[in-house]
Protein backbone atom coordinates (compact mmCIF):
# COMPACT_ATOMS: atom_id res chain seq x y z
CA UNK A 1 0.00 0.00 0.00
CA UNK A 2 0.99 3.59 -0.51
CA UNK A 3 1.89 5.88 2.40
CA UNK A 4 2.03 9.64 2.54
CA UNK A 5 4.91 11.46 4.09
CA UNK A 6 3.00 11.47 7.36
CA UNK A 7 2.83 7.67 7.28
CA UNK A 8 -0.88 7.43 6.39
CA UNK A 9 -2.41 5.13 3.80
CA UNK A 10 -3.52 6.84 0.61
CA UNK A 11 -5.94 6.06 -2.21
CA UNK A 12 -4.09 6.50 -5.50
CA UNK A 13 -6.65 5.17 -7.95
CA UNK A 14 -9.44 6.95 -9.83
CA UNK A 15 -12.25 6.10 -12.25
CA UNK A 16 -9.68 6.38 -15.04
CA UNK A 17 -8.01 3.22 -13.77
CA UNK A 18 -10.91 0.94 -14.74
CA UNK A 19 -9.44 -2.01 -16.64
CA UNK A 20 -6.16 -1.97 -14.70
CA UNK A 21 -4.92 -4.36 -12.04
CA UNK A 22 -5.16 -2.75 -8.61
CA UNK A 23 -4.51 -3.47 -4.96
CA UNK A 24 -7.19 -2.22 -2.56
CA UNK A 25 -7.36 -1.95 1.21
CA UNK A 26 -10.78 -1.29 2.70
CA UNK A 27 -12.33 -0.97 6.10
CA UNK A 28 -14.05 -4.27 6.84
CA UNK A 29 -15.12 -3.88 10.44
CA UNK A 30 -14.55 -1.86 13.53
CA UNK A 31 -15.05 -2.56 17.17
CA UNK A 32 -13.46 -2.37 20.54
CA UNK A 33 -10.22 -3.68 19.11
CA UNK A 34 -10.03 -0.92 16.53
CA UNK A 35 -10.44 -0.86 12.77
CA UNK A 36 -10.09 -4.06 10.75
CA UNK A 37 -9.02 -4.09 7.12
CA UNK A 38 -9.39 -6.40 4.12
CA UNK A 39 -7.07 -6.42 1.09
CA UNK A 40 -8.22 -7.26 -2.44
CA UNK A 41 -6.08 -7.60 -5.58
CA UNK A 42 -7.60 -7.89 -9.04
CA UNK A 43 -8.74 -5.98 -12.09
CA UNK A 44 -10.88 -2.89 -11.48
CA UNK A 45 -13.72 -3.73 -13.84
CA UNK A 46 -16.10 -0.89 -12.95
CA UNK A 47 -16.54 2.09 -10.63
CA UNK A 48 -20.14 3.23 -10.73
CA UNK A 49 -22.55 4.83 -8.27
CA UNK A 50 -20.01 4.80 -5.47
CA UNK A 51 -19.18 1.08 -5.80
CA UNK A 52 -15.95 -0.47 -7.14
CA UNK A 53 -16.10 -3.90 -8.76
CA UNK A 54 -12.87 -5.91 -8.53
CA UNK A 55 -12.55 -9.18 -10.46
CA UNK A 56 -10.00 -11.39 -8.75
CA UNK A 57 -7.66 -13.93 -10.27
CA UNK A 58 -10.07 -16.80 -9.57
CA UNK A 59 -12.92 -14.99 -11.35
CA UNK A 60 -14.77 -13.96 -8.19
CA UNK A 61 -16.24 -10.45 -8.31
CA UNK A 62 -15.86 -8.31 -5.17
CA UNK A 63 -18.01 -5.19 -4.66
CA UNK A 64 -16.38 -2.50 -2.55
CA UNK A 65 -18.18 0.67 -1.42
CA UNK A 66 -16.13 3.72 -2.26
CA UNK A 67 -16.73 5.00 1.28
CA UNK A 68 -14.82 2.01 2.75
CA UNK A 69 -11.58 2.64 0.80
CA UNK A 70 -8.51 3.15 2.95
CA UNK A 71 -5.79 2.71 0.33
CA UNK A 72 -5.40 1.71 -3.28
CA UNK A 73 -2.91 1.70 -6.10
CA UNK A 74 -2.36 0.34 -9.58
CA UNK A 75 -0.04 -2.67 -9.56
CA UNK A 76 1.86 -4.40 -12.38
CA UNK A 77 0.25 -7.23 -14.31
CA UNK A 78 0.59 -10.65 -12.73
CA UNK A 79 4.24 -11.70 -13.11
CA UNK A 80 5.27 -14.56 -15.33
CA UNK A 81 5.43 -17.88 -13.53
CA UNK A 82 8.87 -18.98 -12.42
CA UNK A 83 8.03 -22.60 -13.14
CA UNK A 84 7.15 -23.92 -16.55
CA UNK A 85 7.53 -22.56 -20.08
CA UNK A 86 7.07 -18.93 -21.05
CA UNK A 87 3.76 -18.29 -22.80
CA UNK A 88 0.96 -15.77 -22.98
CA UNK A 89 -2.77 -16.18 -22.59
CA UNK A 90 -3.63 -15.99 -26.28
CA UNK A 91 -1.05 -18.57 -27.39
CA UNK A 92 -2.07 -21.02 -24.71
CA UNK A 93 -5.79 -20.56 -25.36
CA UNK A 94 -5.39 -21.22 -29.08
CA UNK A 95 -3.35 -24.35 -28.33
CA UNK A 96 -5.91 -25.68 -25.86
CA UNK A 97 -8.79 -25.01 -28.26
CA UNK A 98 -7.08 -26.94 -31.07
CA UNK A 99 -6.82 -29.94 -28.75
CA UNK A 100 -10.59 -30.10 -28.14
CA UNK A 101 -12.32 -29.16 -31.37
CA UNK A 102 -16.08 -28.93 -31.85
CA UNK A 103 -18.14 -30.69 -34.47
CA UNK A 104 -19.43 -27.35 -35.76
CA UNK A 105 -17.80 -23.94 -35.65
CA UNK A 106 -18.61 -20.46 -36.97
CA UNK A 107 -16.81 -17.12 -36.60
CA UNK A 108 -18.42 -14.11 -34.96
CA UNK A 109 -15.87 -11.44 -35.81
CA UNK A 110 -12.78 -12.68 -33.96
CA UNK A 111 -14.91 -14.76 -31.61
CA UNK A 112 -15.70 -18.39 -32.43
CA UNK A 113 -19.00 -20.16 -31.86
CA UNK A 114 -18.53 -23.88 -31.15
CA UNK A 115 -20.98 -26.77 -30.87
CA UNK A 116 -20.75 -30.55 -30.45
CA UNK A 117 -24.27 -31.70 -29.60
CA UNK A 118 -23.75 -30.70 -25.97
CA UNK A 119 -20.67 -32.88 -25.32
CA UNK A 120 -18.66 -30.78 -22.81
CA UNK A 121 -18.91 -27.05 -22.28
CA UNK A 122 -15.52 -26.48 -23.91
CA UNK A 123 -16.84 -27.75 -27.25
CA UNK A 124 -20.20 -25.98 -26.82
CA UNK A 125 -19.30 -22.42 -25.89
CA UNK A 126 -18.31 -19.20 -27.57
CA UNK A 127 -14.58 -18.50 -27.42
CA UNK A 128 -14.16 -14.70 -27.28
CA UNK A 129 -10.61 -14.01 -28.44
CA UNK A 130 -10.54 -10.51 -29.91
CA UNK A 131 -13.34 -8.32 -31.25
CA UNK A 132 -16.73 -9.86 -32.13
CA UNK A 133 -17.26 -7.13 -34.72
CA UNK A 134 -20.45 -6.00 -32.96
CA UNK A 135 -21.30 -4.10 -29.79
CA UNK A 136 -21.21 -6.53 -26.88
CA UNK A 137 -24.98 -6.72 -26.37
CA UNK A 138 -25.53 -7.47 -30.05
CA UNK A 139 -22.77 -10.08 -30.00
CA UNK A 140 -24.32 -11.79 -26.98
CA UNK A 141 -27.73 -11.77 -28.68
CA UNK A 142 -26.12 -13.52 -31.64
CA UNK A 143 -24.55 -16.08 -29.29
CA UNK A 144 -27.96 -16.78 -27.75
CA UNK A 145 -29.54 -17.11 -31.17
CA UNK A 146 -26.85 -19.44 -32.56
CA UNK A 147 -27.03 -21.87 -29.65
CA UNK A 148 -30.82 -21.63 -29.50
CA UNK A 149 -30.99 -22.76 -33.13
CA UNK A 150 -29.17 -25.92 -31.99
CA UNK A 151 -31.28 -26.46 -28.85
CA UNK A 152 -28.22 -25.82 -26.70
CA UNK A 153 -27.73 -23.46 -23.75
CA UNK A 154 -25.67 -20.40 -24.61
CA UNK A 155 -22.23 -20.35 -22.97
CA UNK A 156 -19.29 -17.97 -23.19
CA UNK A 157 -15.84 -19.14 -22.05
CA UNK A 158 -13.82 -16.29 -20.54
CA UNK A 159 -10.56 -16.19 -18.59
CA UNK A 160 -8.98 -14.44 -15.62
CA UNK A 161 -5.69 -14.41 -13.79
CA UNK A 162 -2.95 -13.60 -16.32
CA UNK A 163 -1.80 -10.66 -18.39
CA UNK A 164 -4.39 -9.63 -21.01
CA UNK A 165 -7.08 -12.00 -19.77
CA UNK A 166 -10.76 -11.13 -19.77
CA UNK A 167 -11.77 -9.81 -16.35
CA UNK A 168 -13.64 -6.92 -17.93
CA UNK A 169 -15.66 -9.29 -20.11
CA UNK A 170 -16.39 -11.53 -17.11
CA UNK A 171 -17.75 -8.56 -15.19
CA UNK A 172 -19.82 -7.46 -18.19
CA UNK A 173 -21.35 -10.93 -18.52
CA UNK A 174 -22.25 -11.01 -14.83
CA UNK A 175 -23.79 -7.55 -15.08
CA UNK A 176 -26.00 -8.85 -17.91
CA UNK A 177 -27.21 -11.84 -15.91
CA UNK A 178 -24.91 -14.51 -17.31
CA UNK A 179 -24.13 -17.02 -14.55
CA UNK A 180 -20.69 -18.50 -13.94
CA UNK A 181 -21.22 -22.27 -13.70
CA UNK A 182 -17.83 -23.97 -13.85
CA UNK A 183 -14.27 -22.72 -13.43
CA UNK A 184 -11.06 -24.53 -14.31
CA UNK A 185 -7.35 -23.85 -13.97
CA UNK A 186 -5.03 -24.09 -16.97
CA UNK A 187 -1.71 -25.45 -15.69
CA UNK A 188 1.66 -25.61 -17.43
CA UNK A 189 4.97 -27.36 -16.82
CA UNK A 190 8.18 -28.35 -18.53
CA UNK A 191 7.70 -31.65 -20.33
CA UNK A 192 11.08 -33.34 -19.80
CA UNK A 193 10.82 -33.67 -15.98
CA UNK A 194 7.44 -35.30 -16.42
CA UNK A 195 8.84 -37.78 -18.93
CA UNK A 196 11.77 -38.51 -16.59
CA UNK A 197 9.58 -39.66 -13.71
CA UNK A 198 10.04 -43.16 -12.36
CA UNK A 199 6.78 -44.85 -13.35
CA UNK A 200 5.57 -48.21 -14.57
CA UNK A 201 5.21 -47.16 -18.19
CA UNK A 202 5.52 -50.78 -19.38
CA UNK A 203 1.91 -51.27 -18.26
CA UNK A 204 0.69 -48.44 -20.53
CA UNK A 205 -0.45 -49.12 -24.10
CA UNK A 206 -0.49 -46.19 -26.54
CA UNK A 207 -2.63 -45.95 -29.66
CA UNK A 208 -3.75 -43.39 -32.21
CA UNK A 209 -7.43 -44.08 -31.53
CA UNK A 210 -9.64 -45.21 -28.68
CA UNK A 211 -11.85 -48.28 -28.51
CA UNK A 212 -15.13 -49.06 -26.75
CA UNK A 213 -13.47 -50.21 -23.48
CA UNK A 214 -11.50 -46.93 -23.35
CA UNK A 215 -14.71 -44.98 -23.87
CA UNK A 216 -16.48 -46.87 -21.09
CA UNK A 217 -13.75 -45.81 -18.65
CA UNK A 218 -14.09 -42.17 -19.80
CA UNK A 219 -16.69 -40.79 -17.38
CA UNK A 220 -17.62 -37.68 -19.35
CA UNK A 221 -18.67 -39.37 -22.56
CA UNK A 222 -22.23 -40.35 -21.60
CA UNK A 223 -23.96 -41.90 -24.58
CA UNK A 224 -21.39 -42.58 -27.28
CA UNK A 225 -21.90 -40.95 -30.64
CA UNK A 226 -20.17 -39.56 -33.68
CA UNK A 227 -19.84 -36.17 -31.98
CA UNK A 228 -17.93 -37.72 -29.06
CA UNK A 229 -15.56 -39.54 -31.40
CA UNK A 230 -14.95 -36.37 -33.41
CA UNK A 231 -14.08 -34.26 -30.37
CA UNK A 232 -11.85 -36.90 -28.78
CA UNK A 233 -10.07 -37.55 -32.06
CA UNK A 234 -9.46 -33.89 -32.86
CA UNK A 235 -6.08 -32.21 -32.69
CA UNK A 236 -2.79 -32.05 -34.58
CA UNK A 237 -1.31 -35.30 -33.16
CA UNK A 238 -3.51 -37.32 -30.82
CA UNK A 239 -2.51 -40.25 -28.59
CA UNK A 240 -4.62 -42.42 -26.32
CA UNK A 241 -3.24 -44.37 -23.36
CA UNK A 242 -4.73 -47.27 -21.44
CA UNK A 243 -3.70 -49.63 -18.65
CA UNK A 244 -5.41 -53.05 -18.63
CA UNK A 245 -7.66 -53.86 -15.70
CA UNK A 246 -9.12 -57.08 -14.39
CA UNK A 247 -12.04 -56.99 -16.84
CA UNK A 248 -12.85 -55.50 -20.22
CA UNK A 249 -12.62 -51.88 -19.04
CA UNK A 250 -9.12 -50.36 -18.58
CA UNK A 251 -7.89 -49.63 -15.09
CA UNK A 252 -6.65 -46.22 -16.29
CA UNK A 253 -6.77 -44.09 -19.41
CA UNK A 254 -5.43 -40.80 -20.76
CA UNK A 255 -5.28 -38.63 -23.85
CA UNK A 256 -2.51 -36.38 -25.15
CA UNK A 257 -2.46 -33.92 -28.05
CA UNK A 258 0.92 -32.79 -29.40
CA UNK A 259 0.85 -29.38 -31.08
CA UNK A 260 4.28 -27.93 -31.90
CA UNK A 261 6.13 -27.35 -28.65
CA UNK A 262 3.06 -28.15 -26.57
CA UNK A 263 1.70 -31.44 -25.23
CA UNK A 264 -1.78 -31.27 -23.70
CA UNK A 265 -3.02 -33.93 -21.27
CA UNK A 266 -6.72 -34.74 -20.96
CA UNK A 267 -9.10 -37.52 -19.89
CA UNK A 268 -6.70 -38.97 -17.31
CA UNK A 269 -8.93 -41.27 -15.28
CA UNK A 270 -8.33 -44.22 -12.98
CA UNK A 271 -10.76 -46.89 -11.83
CA UNK A 272 -11.41 -46.24 -8.10
CA UNK A 273 -10.38 -49.83 -7.37
CA UNK A 274 -6.90 -49.12 -8.78
CA UNK A 275 -6.20 -45.73 -7.24
CA UNK A 276 -3.04 -44.97 -5.26
CA UNK A 277 -1.07 -47.39 -7.42
CA UNK A 278 0.65 -44.72 -9.52
CA UNK A 279 -1.39 -45.41 -12.64
CA UNK A 280 -2.19 -41.76 -13.39
CA UNK A 281 1.52 -40.95 -13.18
CA UNK A 282 2.35 -43.93 -15.40
CA UNK A 283 -0.18 -42.82 -18.04
CA UNK A 284 1.07 -39.24 -18.09
CA UNK A 285 4.73 -40.30 -18.12
CA UNK A 286 4.20 -42.65 -21.07
CA UNK A 287 2.34 -39.94 -23.00
CA UNK A 288 5.00 -37.36 -22.12
CA UNK A 289 7.76 -39.59 -23.48
CA UNK A 290 5.89 -40.01 -26.76
CA UNK A 291 5.33 -36.24 -26.96
CA UNK A 292 9.06 -35.63 -26.43
CA UNK A 293 9.78 -37.94 -29.35
CA UNK A 294 7.55 -35.70 -31.48
CA UNK A 295 9.50 -32.58 -30.50
CA UNK A 296 7.33 -31.14 -27.72
CA UNK A 297 8.99 -29.43 -24.76
CA UNK A 298 6.11 -27.91 -22.76
CA UNK A 299 3.05 -29.43 -21.12
CA UNK A 300 -0.41 -28.15 -20.27
CA UNK A 301 -3.59 -29.51 -18.75
CA UNK A 302 -6.87 -28.26 -17.37
CA UNK A 303 -8.50 -29.22 -14.07
CA UNK A 304 -11.69 -27.96 -12.49
CA UNK A 305 -10.87 -25.48 -9.74
CA UNK A 306 -12.65 -27.44 -7.00
CA UNK A 307 -11.00 -30.80 -7.80
CA UNK A 308 -8.64 -31.05 -4.83
CA UNK A 309 -7.36 -34.50 -5.78
CA UNK A 310 -6.34 -33.41 -9.26
CA UNK A 311 -4.74 -30.25 -7.88
CA UNK A 312 -2.54 -32.24 -5.49
CA UNK A 313 -1.57 -34.73 -8.21
CA UNK A 314 -0.62 -32.12 -10.78
CA UNK A 315 1.20 -29.84 -8.37
CA UNK A 316 3.28 -32.86 -7.37
CA UNK A 317 4.14 -33.30 -11.04
CA UNK A 318 5.34 -29.70 -11.32
CA UNK A 319 2.33 -28.06 -12.94
CA UNK A 320 1.66 -24.43 -11.97
CA UNK A 321 -1.50 -22.46 -12.74
CA UNK A 322 -1.13 -20.06 -15.69
CA UNK A 323 -4.70 -18.72 -15.73
CA UNK A 324 -8.27 -19.76 -15.01
CA UNK A 325 -11.24 -19.92 -17.32
CA UNK A 326 -14.96 -19.81 -16.61
CA UNK A 327 -18.09 -20.85 -18.45
CA UNK A 328 -20.85 -18.25 -18.22
CA UNK A 329 -24.36 -19.38 -19.09
CA UNK A 330 -26.97 -17.01 -20.42
CA UNK A 331 -29.88 -16.34 -18.10
CA UNK A 332 -33.23 -17.72 -19.23
CA UNK A 333 -35.46 -15.13 -20.79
Amino acid sequence: MEFTGAGRLEVRITHLDVGKRVSIRRLADSGAGGAKFTDTIGVLTSWDNGVLLITRRDGESVRIPESSLVAGKVVPAAPARRRGPATDFEELTRVTSRAWQPVESEPLGEWRLRAASGFTRRANSALPLGDPGLPLDEALDRVRQWYGERDLPAYVQAATGAARTQETLCAALEARGWRREVSADVRIAALAPLADRDAEVARVALARSFDEPWLRRYQRSGAAGAHVAKVLGSGPSVWFASVPGSGDVPAAIGRCVVDGRWAGFMAVEVDPAYRRQGLATAVMTALARRALEEGASAAWLQAEADNEGARALYEGMGFATHHSYHHFRAADR
